[in-house]
């Protein structure tokens, strides 16, 4: 259920983050504790800030409220992977 999740996110954030000049680096579904959070990593060239943050949680959560794929409640965070970042993509 987890990857599916994931992938569906990608699907929904890659025009977004596209559009918007960034690299999607990284989409997570995780439980921790009694919560369960969709996280989303953006960056760019020169790092992100946080208005650009904004910007593609606000459109993602409108095409996941339409989408609907999850169903127990979650918080949706995107952030910047930041400086110390592990790599995740091969090329």
């Amino acid at each position: 259920m987890s990857k599916k999740i994931v992938d569906l996110t990608e699907e929904l954030v890659q025009p977004i983050v596209d559009e918007m000049n960034l690299e999607l680096v990284e989409v997570e579904f995780v439980k921790e504790g009694n919560n369960y959070f969709l996280r989303v990593y953006v960056d760019k060239e020169g790092g992100i800030d946080i208005e650009e943050c904004g910007k593609v949680s606000e459109q993602l959560s409108e095409k996941l409220d339409e989408a609907d794929p999850i169903e127990q409640a979650y918080f949706l965070e995107v952030s910047s992977p930041g400086v110390e970042r592990r790599l995740k993509k091969t090329f």
